[in-house]
């Protein structure tokens, strides 16, 4: 290979490349994961995060600008940022753009900058940067590029080659950086992530065929049927969207996957049908999460069709009111492809202050919107929202300050980015990492208090809140010295594992003595989509009788995945 410079077009391609090796590889990622929970999800935020910036670049067409691929990149990526991992690669190629964008070709000197500054512009986006993940190996990767700039390097192959080979000799070194890698046997998933983004870049760069093409969204023109019509009463309509959907699946899932699968649905909506026809998985249902029911499909393959009616729409006889993924509807009349939009929030008076706040489950969504909460995000452990799904939810609360509530910690720096990027109103980000937490932040709001006053008493109010969440093991591994089993129940508190076992209420139980402390004096306990209520209540029991001066609180979360939430204040 000759070529000594990169101009605008390569590294377009480059960065096409990266993103579909990281999406065929984003389900191996995602079981690097240290904690074997259902929802290890590292591949596929970070997946999501490049497509974000891929669709920006690719909305460009054919162009020779490096100032508008590396501006679309950075605001791709920031925007549709999902997770620790996926922000902290946004972040990445934000600080390697910032210097790209004034080169017209990209030299060996001008790639080891942009190395440095992408990885200046990382730490600083880490409260508490940590060694051992995705910031190490990008870290490793910068200071091999600047030395091979410095020692006059000018080979690009040598010089990229080198400095991925590098960047997989620091990633095979991250658990001796953390213990907690080392003893459940695995890489930083961020880290993988961020090579496999480096081997599908140098690979088209060495001029391999890369097929990228999946991952460029381009509009439907062929018109299709008529969408048939659907008659709701106003009364009945508990969920906006009727949803179908198909996904071309990899291998047939387990006869306990599906059952899974089928139980996440109905925790989500209704009129729920399933069923698989050879390697092909048909879904139909009715739902107020389209994009969350999307995701978690897309663990059994690739999307096929997909199709969303707008119920409300439909009633009223509004134009648009079905749009698919995969396929859009038009009228005669109406030529302009249908979009796929969340439900508008009417308009409401300017106010004061406002809350935002991320759970998933009916039950739990009630609780935050009961308490004032003006817009609940459907996300969470199962989902993680991005950037841009919390400035929408920022754009649609008319307030002056706005407080978010990720309740989770894993969507905190995605909020964070949020409130960076938001330049209208003041956006204050409690850094909330357990929905009890966030329960406990809304109540403790005191309207007399300025924002950040208000933020500091929230902060030390949610620091008195114990949580534990139990949910089942998805694969062999040891934790904390804690042997673990496929199949096992797990308690997981704010800072491990707190106990397995093969019992659903006994591993609550012991996970809820482990939380509550003299101390305390309320243990709530939410339960979810799969506990049945009477088994709920047994628990209560339980749990009032063990522990006879607290008031222990029982309500139905309807969160998919964890049987049981937790808390102890």
């Amino acid at each position: 290979m000759t070529t000594s410079a990169i101009d605008a077009k390569l590294l377009a391609e480059m960065f096409f490349a990266g993103a579909a090796n990281l999406e065929a590889n984003k389900e191996w990622i995602n079981e690097l994961n240290v904690f074997p929970v259902p929802d290890g999800d590292t591949g596929t935020n970070m997946t999501l995060t490049i497509k974000s910036a891929v669709k920006e670049v690719s909305a460009l067409g054919s162009t020779d600008s490096m100032k508008d691929i590396c501006k679309a990149m950075s605001s791709g990526s920031l925007r549709g940022a999902r997770g620790n991992s996926g922000v902290i690669l946004s972040q990445l190629i934000r600080g390697f753009g910032k210097v790209a964008k004034t080169e017209t070709e990209l030299t060996v000197p001008v790639l080891a900058d942009g190395f440095d500054r992408a990885v200046e512009t990382a730490y600083k986006a880490v409260m508490k940067p940590k060694e051992g993940t995705i910031l190490t190996v990008a870290k490793g990767a910068s200071l091999k590029s600047r030395e091979l700039a410095d020692a006059g390097e000018e080979n690009l192959e040598a010089f990229l080659g080198a400095v991925l080979e590098e960047a997989e000799k620091v990633l095979a070194n991250t658990p001796e950086l953390l213990p907690v890698l080392k003893q459940a046997g695995v890489v930083d998933s961020g880290g993988q992530g961020l090579v496999q983004v480096m081997k599908g870049a140098y690979d088209r760069f060495l001029g391999k065929e890369i097929d990228y093409s999946a991952l460029i969204e381009k509009e439907e023109e062929k018109p299709e049927a008529e969408p048939e019509k659907e008659v709701v009463e106003k009364e009945e309509l508990r969920f906006i969207y009727k949803m179908r959907m198909t996904v071309l699946m990899a291998k047939k899932p387990s006869s306990r996957d599906q059952k899974e699968y089928l139980e996440f649905l109905k925790s989500l909506g209704d009129r729920v049908k399933c069923a698989v026809d050879g390697d092909v998985l048909h879904v139909k249902c009715q739902t107020n999460d389209p994009g969350l029911i999307i995701q978690r499909s897309q663990k059994f393959g690739e999307l096929g069709e997909v199709r969303l009616l707008n119920l409300k729409e439909a009633e009223s006889g509004g134009k648009g009111a079905e749009a698919g993924k995969s396929s859009r509807s038009e009228s005669a009349e109406e030529k302009k492809p249908a979009e796929t939009e969340a439900p508008k929030v009417p308009e409401q008076p300017r106010k004061e202050v406002g809350f935002i706040t991320v759970s998933v489950g009916d039950g739990i969504r009630e609780i935050f919107t009961g308490l004032g909460v003006d817009y609940v995000i459907s996300g969470g452990q199962t989902m993680n929202p991005s950037t841009d799904d919390v400035l929408k939810a920022v754009e649609s609360v008319n307030a002056d300050v706005v407080f978010v509530l990720p309740n989770n910690k894993n969507i905190i720096m995605a909020a964070n980015q949020a409130a960076s990027l938001t330049t209208d109103k003041k956006v204050v980000v409690v850094p909330t990492t357990t929905v009890p937490q966030g329960i406990t932040a809304v109540i403790n709001y005191m309207p007399d208090l300025d924002a950040e006053a208000n933020k500091a008493n929230m902060c030390e109010e949610i620091g008195a809140v114990h949580s534990a969440e139990v949910t089942y093991a998805v694969r062999d591994t040891e934790i904390d010295n804690i042997k673990i089993h496929e199949g096992d129940i797990m308690g997981i508190g704010d800072s491990g594992i707190l106990t397995t076992g093969n019992d659903i209420e006994d591993v609550t139980f012991e996970s809820l003595k482990k939380i509550v402390d003299e101390d305390t004096e309320i243990i709530s306990v939410y339960y979810g989509a799969d506990v049945a209520e009477e088994a709920a209540e047994q628990f209560r029991a339980r749990a009032a009788e063990a522990f006879p001066t607290c008031d222990v609180e029982l309500q139905y979360g309807g969160q998919p995945i964890y049987y049981y939430i937790l808390s102890a204040e």
